[in-house]
C-alpha cells in the first residue's frame, strides 16, 4: 500500500486531441488552447514533467474528468519552439504509463493526482516462453503483412520491430508506428499485461490487414473492368480530382459541383430541384470543350440567377401613394383616381390577383411615367419590356435551348433583369404587336396576363412552370382598335387623353424645365424663362397632345442659353417672347382664325387624331352637272359612307329645306376636306358633311364660330362619338364658340377642363334637324305643295331658335 501511495504524484496535466502516447516513444504536437499552454509553462518550471491524456471526443474543448480516457502516459518535454500567434509545438518523449485518480485543479490549467503504473510481471505457467516467443514471430509476421499492404511505414521501423524482443515494448513500439484509431491504441496503452498487450495487439493488426487486404481487392477488381475503351474516361475522372484538390474548376466536373451547391442553397420546388440536379449530372458526364456543355451551362446560369424565391415587400401606404402620384404627374385626375383605388383593394386583400392595367392615350402624354410612379408607390422594383414591332411568338416564350442562340423570352428575361418575382412589369406598345409565320404574339402573351394561368407559365427555354401571379402588369397603347379582342378581355382600359394648353403649361414649369435646366448644367441664377416664353412655346412651336416635342424644344433653348453662357456673350439668360423667336426662329404653328364671315357651305368640323384633336373644315361647292358626287382630301372609307348617308338624308327632306326634289340630277356636288395630303377617317363628321350640304344647297351662311361633332343616320339620327375632350380642346385652341356634340356624350363634359366649359357653350342634340336649326344663319324656306299640312313641316322650318332669341342650355 505505501509503495502504490509512493507512485502517487501530482503534476500538471495536458488533453490530447486524437493522439495517444506510448512510453520511450518520441511525439510531436502542437498546443494552442490557453489551459494547455498554462500546464505547459507550469511543467517546464518545475521538473519538465507532464501527464498526457487523450480526450474521448475531438471536439470538446474544456474535457471534464468523464471525458478522459483513464490511462495516459508520464512524458519528459524534449523541446519548445513558439509557433505564430499564441500556440507552441512539443516534442516530449514517454516515460510511464499512469491512471488518473482525480482531477485536483481545473484552473487556470488542469492538474490531476496520477498512479504511476507498471508492466505486470509474467508470471512461471501462466505463458511459457515458446507461447511469448510464437506471439511474437506471428506479430512480426502481421506486421510484414501490413507493411506490403499499406507501404507508408519507414525502413528503420521496420528494422527496430525485427529486433524488439520484449512482448510489451515491441506491442508499444509497433502500435505507436503504425495508423489505427485512437481508441485501438488507448486499448493498448490501458494494458499493463505485457503478453495480453501483444495479443491485442496481433488481433487488431490482423484485422488492419484483412480491411486492407479487402481494399486492395475491390481496387484491383475496378481497375479490371476499365478497359481501353474506358482508359480516356478513367483518365478525365483523375483529373477532375486533381483539379477539385487544387481547386481548379474550370472543368465541366468542377463547374457542375459549383451549380450543384447553388442549387442546393435554394429554395425551390420539388419539380424546379430536381431539373436542375438533372442538368447539372448532364454537364458532370460531358467532357472538356463539349458545345453541348455550353448550352447546358447557360442553361444552369439563367435558373439560377432567376429570382425563384425572391420578392418585395409592398409598402402601401395610400396618402404616400397619392403624393407620389400628385408629385411625379399634373392633372390626370382620372388615372390617378383608379390607381389609389386599385391600390386600396391590394392593402385590404393582400392576395389579390389579376388587375391587369392597360394606359391607352396619344404619345407623350405620360403613360410610362404613370407606371414608373405606381412601382415606386408600391415600394416595388420596375422593368420595362417593348413589344413595338414584336413579330415572333418566341420573343414572348422564348426559344427552345436546342436551337442554336437560344434565349429565354422577353417576360423571363424581365424578371431576371429585375431580381424579384414581383415587379411592376410595364408591356410597352402592346398594340403595336405584329403577326406573321413565326406565330402571334399577342396569343402568347394570353397566359402570361391571365391570373388563372400565369402562376405556371412555361417559356420554352426555360421548360418548367414559374409563377407570375405575384407581378404587376401594366400595359400601354395608343389605341385599343389593334389590340385582339381576347387579349383586350383580359385588361383594364384607362384612358389618358391629350393635356390642354394650360396643363401643358404647369406641367412645362413644374417638371420639363427644371428638368432640362438641370441636365444642361444651368441654374435658376443664371437661366430663366418667362410664363409668357413658355406659352409662345407650347402654342407656336408645337402641336400634339402630349409634351414630349415641348421637351425637345425646351432642350434646345437650354443648349442655346449654355452656348451663350459658355462663350461669354452674358452671365445670365431671361427667355422672353422675343428672345424666344431670336433663339428658335419664326413660329411653326400660327394659330388658326375664325373667319371673318359667315360662310356659305363652309363648316368647322372636329377630329380626332392620335396627336390629338384637330379642327377639321369641310368644304361644299353645288355646281351645274349630271348628279355627280365628288369627294376630295384623302378621305376615308367611312368619311366617304356618311357623305352618301347625308346626301340620301337631304333628299328625303328636300320639301323641307325648300329646295330642288332632283336637284341629286342636274347638280354636281363636291365635297373637299383641305390639307388632302393628310388622310382622314372616323365615323364623327356626318352631321358636319350634310351641315355644308344643306347650306351650299340652300345658300344660308353657317355661323363661322360654331363647330360639330357626330355621326348621322338616314334617319337624321346624331349617333355619339369618341375622343370629346381631345376635339374640344383643338376647338377651344382656335377660338370656336359653340360646339354642337351628340346628346349622348353629354356625360362626357364633366372630363372637360372648366376654363373650356366657361368659355365654350355646348349643344348636345339628337337629330340633324336640331343640328340645322343652330347651325344655319337663318331658317330655310320650305316648299308646300298640296296634301302637306303645317303639322307636317318640323318647327326648325319654321323659326330658327338661334335668330329668334331662345335660350340655350348647357
Amino acid at each position: 500500500m505505501n509503495s502504490q501511495q509512493n507512485n502517487i504524484i501530482n503534476m500538471p496535466m495536458l488533453a490530447l486531441r486524437g493522439l495517444v502516447l506510448f512510453p520511450e516513444m518520441l511525439l510531436h504536437f502542437d498546443v494552442g488552447r490557453k489551459k494547455s499552454v498554462l500546464a505547459l509553462e507550469a511543467a517546464m518550471t518545475k521538473d519538465q514533467t507532464i501527464f498526457l491524456v487523450s480526450q474521448q471526443d475531438m471536439r470538446d474543448d474544456e474535457p471534464e474528468l468523464g471525458e478522459l480516457y483513464e490511462f495516459g502516459c508520464v512524458a519528459q518535454i524534449k523541446q519548445v519552439l513558439k509557433m505564430p500567434g499564441e500556440s507552441f509545438r512539443i516534442l516530449v518523449k514517454g516515460v510511464r504509463r499512469a491512471r488518473i485518480l482525480e482531477i485536483t485543479q481545473s484552473d487556470p490549467h488542469l492538474t490531476a493526482d496520477i498512479l504511476q503504473c507498471e508492466d505486470k510481471p509474467v508470471r512461471k505457467g501462466e505463458r511459457s516462453e515458446k507461447y511469448i516467443s510464437a506471439m511474437i514471430r506471428n506479430v512480426r509476421e502481421a506486421f510484414d503483412r501490413y507493411c506490403s499492404l499499406s507501404p507508408k511505414v519507414a525502413p528503420d521501423v521496420v528494422l527496430n520491430i525485427g529486433s524488439l524482443e520484449h512482448p510489451g515494448i515491441l506491442a508499444d513500439f509497433t502500435a505507436s508506428n503504425i495508423m489505427l484509431d485512437p481508441e485501438d491504441k488507448q486499448a493498448i496503452l490501458s494494458e499493463l499485461n505485457p503478453v495480453k498487450r501483444l495479443e491485442l495487439l496481433l488481433y487488431i493488426l490482423m484485422s488492419e490487414c484483412d480491411i486492407l487486404s479487402l481494399e486492395s481487392q475491390i481496387h484491383n477488381k475496378v481497375r479490371e473492368q476499365i478497359d481501353e475503351n474506358n482508359r480516356e474516361y478513367y483518365l478525365r475522372e483523375q483529373m477532375k480530382a486533381i483539379s477539385t484538390e487544387l481547386g481548379d474548376y474550370d472543368t465541366p466536373q468542377g463547374e457542375a459541383e459549383i451549380y450543384r451547391l447553388a442549387i442546393k442553397g435554394m429554395k425551390l420546388e420539388p419539380e424546379v430541384e430536381e431539373k436542375l440536379y438533372k442538368e447539372a449530372d448532364r454537364l458532370y458526364r460531358m467532357p472538356q470543350g463539349s458545345h453541348e456543355a455550353n448550352v447546358v451551362r447557360n442553361y444552369l446560369d439563367l435558373c439560377i440567377e432567376l429570382p425563384w424565391d425572391k420578392s418585395t415587400k409592398d409598402k402601401l401606404d395610400i396618402a404616400r401613394a397619392q403624393n407620389v402620384l400628385d408629385r411625379d404627374h399634373y392633372g390626370l385626375d382620372k388615372v390617378k383616381k383608379r390607381i389609389v383605388e386599385s391600390l386600396s383593394v391590394r392593402k385590404l386583400a393582400a392576395d389579390f390577383k389579376g388587375q391587369i392595367l392597360c394606359l391607352v392615350g396619344p404619345p407623350g402624354v405620360g403613360k410610362t411615367s404613370i407606371a414608373k410612379s405606381i412601382a415606386r408607390a408600391m415600394g416595388r422594383k420596375y422593368v420595362r419590356v417593348s413589344l413595338g414591332g414584336v413579330r415572333d411568338e418566341a420573343e414572348i416564350r422564348g426559344h427552345r435551348k436546342t436551337y442554336i442562340g437560344a434565349m429565354p423570352g422577353r417576360i423571363i428575361t424581365a424578371i431576371k433583369q429585375a431580381g424579384v418575382n414581383n415587379p411592376v412589369l410595364l408591356l410597352d406598345e402592346v398594340d403595336k404587336l405584329c403577326r406573321d409565320a413565326h406565330g402571334d404574339p399577342s396569343s402568347a402573351l394570353l397566359e402570361a396576363l391571365d391570373s388563372e394561368q400565369n402562376f405556371s407559365f412555361r417559356d420554352h427555354f426555360l421548360e418548367m412552370p414559374f409563377d407570375l401571379s405575384g407581378v404587376f402588369f401594366i400595359t400601354t397603347a395608343n389605341t385599343v382598335d389593334t389590340i385582339p379582342d381576347p387579349l383586350l378581355d383580359r385588361m383594364e382600359i384607362i384612358t389618358l387623353s391629350s393635356y390642354v394648353s394650360e396643363e401643358k403649361f404647369h406641367i412645362a414649369r413644374k417638371y420639363l424645365l427644371p428638368k432640362q435646366v438641370k441636365r444642361h448644367g444651368l441654374n435658376g441664377r443664371i437661366f430663366r424663362m418667362t410664363d409668357g416664353a413658355v406659352r409662345l412655346l407650347i402654342e407656336g412651336y408645337t402641336r400634339e397632345a402630349g409634351v414630349r416635342s415641348l421637351e425637345r424644344e425646351i432642350a434646345s433653348v437650354c443648349r442655346k442659353a449654355a452656348k451663350m453662357i459658355v462663350l461669354e456673350e452674358t452671365q445670365k439668360v431671361k427667355i422672353d417672347e422675343t428672345h424666344l423667336k431670336t433663339l428658335l426662329g419664326p413660329e411653326k404653328y400660327q394659330r388658326e382664325e375664325l373667319s371673318i364671315a359667315d360662310e356659305i357651305g363652309s363648316v368647322s368640323g372636329l377630329a380626332w387624331t392620335r396627336v390629338g384633336g384637330e379642327v377639321m373644315p369641310i368644304e361644299v361647292a353645288v355646281l351645274d352637272g349630271s348628279g355627280k358626287l365628288e369627294l376630295t382630301g384623302s378621305l376615308g372609307k367611312v368619311m366617304k359612307e356618311s357623305a352618301h348617308a347625308a346626301i340620301s338624308y337631304i333628299r328625303a327632306r328636300t320639301h323641307i329645306f325648300g329646295i330642288p326634289a332632283d336637284f341629286y340630277k342636274k347638280k354636281d356636288i363636291h365635297i373637299h376636306a383641305p390639307e388632302g395630303a393628310v388622310p382622314k377617317d372616323g365615323p364623327s363628321a356626318g352631321i358636319t358633311i350634310c351641315t355644308a350640304v344643306v347650306s351650299a344647297l340652300c345658300g344660308i351662311p353657317v355661323f363661322r364660330d360654331v363647330a360639330m361633332t357626330g355621326e348621322i343616320t338616314l334617319r337624321g339620327n346624331v349617333l355619339p362619338i369618341g375622343g370629346l375632350k381631345e376635339k374640344v380642346t383643338a376647338a377651344y385652341r382656335q377660338g370656336i364658340k359653340t360646339i354642337i356634340i351628340p346628346q349622348k356624350n353629354a356625360p362626357d363634359l364633366e372630363e372637360i377642363d372648366s376654363a373650356i366649359k366657361s368659355a365654350i357653350r355646348f349643344i348636345p342634340v339628337s337629330s340633324m334637324d336640331t343640328v340645322l336649326s343652330y347651325a344655319l344663319t337663318k331658317p330655310f324656306t320650305p316648299v308646300v305643295t298640296s296634301g302637306l299640312i303645317a303639322a307636317d313641316i318640323p318647327a326648325v322650318a319654321k323659326q330658327n331658335p338661334i335668330n329668334s332669341g331662345i335660350t340655350i342650355q348647357n
